[in-house]
């Protein structure tokens, strides 16, 4: 069962890691227990980076995670950005003796075990699903909350005040792995392999991806009827709603359908490329599986403004279009890019941080009328690939992201064209995060940096 902050009173307990999850924690615990000792658990180079003397009740912890320095803890609540697979023996150690390691999401679960809840999860698409479900559901007159791996840790909105008719709550791979509570509705979108660095293989990320629909979870389980690999391993779900499936909810192109009706073309709305259309099916589906038609709210769609870093063209400068999509980090989600724009006139950046994907099927698919600037720590990679493809397209190397848009500027044909950032990487290689690397991509080409801030998290 999910956790409530009342059970920890007389626990000893550690933060273990302190990104933007870690930081939530912290402060929460440190709300509910001012008076109480606890633990940071960091490295060396982390703690560094941070001043916790303004709270003598902060232990810094910086030895190497070890069975003795996991065990003097009876909870930990550990970030979802650590692995818990190079850890492995450690923490079995740790928990032989006594100590119990918990997320920032199943505690959140804890206090909203009656909530209507929504998780929405899967390879690409899942924050542009999410964004989109709470605007229909809230041009429905509902009070919803939209948080998770979209930018707003859970913690920070446990005590929502007034609460939340529904929450929509994004997840990562990372946070699925562990989750422990009860959603209404979990969505899974697509599989396709990605943060194998993590997980160790595919097999692990998918089996981590999918407990979110193991059964006892969900009330309810919304797939994509078009995702071979998916419906694979949902045969065993007993309730779960089909999306794009021609009798239900679907995509047709950029519109989308509920069996022979067309009810939405992607021409009225900011958003556009197929796997947008997708998207859009599913947070449809979520909204009927809630009982409510989302015909009538589609309106709110015409004022949706699409997510930073996804397919936002930055403008124009000396007569070439700027497209960032820097959040493509699988090759999946680059070719799906470069089919939503459909142009002749492209070159593509691609390339950063080696987590071990095939880029093989993207060299088979991509097509010859694009060329394509190669960059990153999998350049390599890539480059055979596509050597191996055979396709005869323009294709060169660059140093980094800014010797890339020369490169890209000398392959158009004339002073117009488009450059679309779409590495189909992670970036961690040269950049903190995909919205560092899409910012510095607007910058190097004389254009100002889209807003990062995502509209609608939190409760309205």
């Amino acid at each position: 069962m999910a956790l409530h902050l009342d059970s920890l009173r007389l626990r000893k307990l550690a933060v273990w890691g302190y990104g933007a999850e870690g930081q939530a924690a912290l402060r929460l615990l440190r709300t509910y227990f001012p008076e109480k000792k606890i633990g940071v658990i960091i490295d060396v180079d982390e703690a560094a980076r941070w001043d916790f003397s303004g709270d003598p009740m902060i232990e810094v912890v910086t030895e190497p995670p070890s069975a003795g320095t996991l065990g003097q803890f009876q909870y930990i609540i550990k970030s979802p950005g650590i692995s818990p697979y190079p850890h492995r023996k450690a923490m079995e150690w740790a928990g032989f003796r006594g100590t119990r390691f918990i997320s920032g999401t199943s505690l959140w679960f804890g206090h909203h075990a009656r909530d209507k809840t929504v998780i929405i999860t899967g390879t690409k698409g899942k924050s542009t699903t999410s964004a989109v479900t709470a605007a229909l559901l809230r041009a429905s007159g509902a009070r919803v909350g939209l948080a998770g791996n979209i930018g707003l840790p859970l913690l920070e909105v446990i005590h929502a005040d007034p609460p939340a008719d529904y929450w929509v709550i994004e997840l990562s791979s990372y946070q699925a792995a562990d989750f422990v509570g009860h959603p209404a509705i979990v969505a899974v979108l697509n599989l396709s392999p990605e943060h194998l660095d993590w997980h160790g293989d595919v097999e692990t990320y998918y089996s981590d991806k999918l407990r979110l629909v193991a059964p006892g979870v969900a009330d309810l389980a919304v797939v994509n009827a078009t995702d071979a690999e998916l419906m694979a391993r949902v045969g065993d779900v007993e309730h779960k709603a089909l999306f794009n499936h021609r009798g239900f909810w679907h995509a047709r192109g950029e519109e989308v359908w509920y069996d022979s009706e067309r009810v939405l073309s992607l021409s009225s709305t900011s958003l556009k490329g197929e796997h947008n259309a997708a998207n859009l099916a599913a947070a449809f589906t979520i909204v009927e599986s809630f009982g409510i038609d989302p015909r009538p709210l589609t309106q709110a769609l015409r004022t949706f403004k699409p997510l930073p870093h996804r397919l936002t063209s930055l403008g124009l400068h000396d007569g070439i279009e700027y497209i960032d999509d820097s959040i493509a980090t699988t090759p999946t989600a680059t070719l799906a890019a470069i089919r939503a724009l459909a142009r002749d006139d492209l070159v593509v950046i691609v390339g950063g941080f080696d987590r071990g994907i095939d880029w093989m099927e993207f060299a088979a698919n991509v097509p010859s009328r694009c060329g394509l600037v190669i960059i990153g720590q999998n350049a390599e990679r890539i480059a055979a690939a596509m050597a191996a493809a055979g396709k005869g397209m323009q294709c060169n190397r660059a140093e980094n992201l800014e010797s890339a848009i020369a490169v890209a500027r000398g392959m158009l044909p004339s002073k117009n064209g488009a450059i679309l950032l779409s590495p189909g990487a992670p970036s961690f290689d040269q950049y903190v995060n995909y919205a560092a690397r899409g910012r510095a991509f607007a910058l190097a080409a004389g254009l100002d940096p889209t807003d990062d801030h995502i509209a609608g998290m939190g409760v309205f």
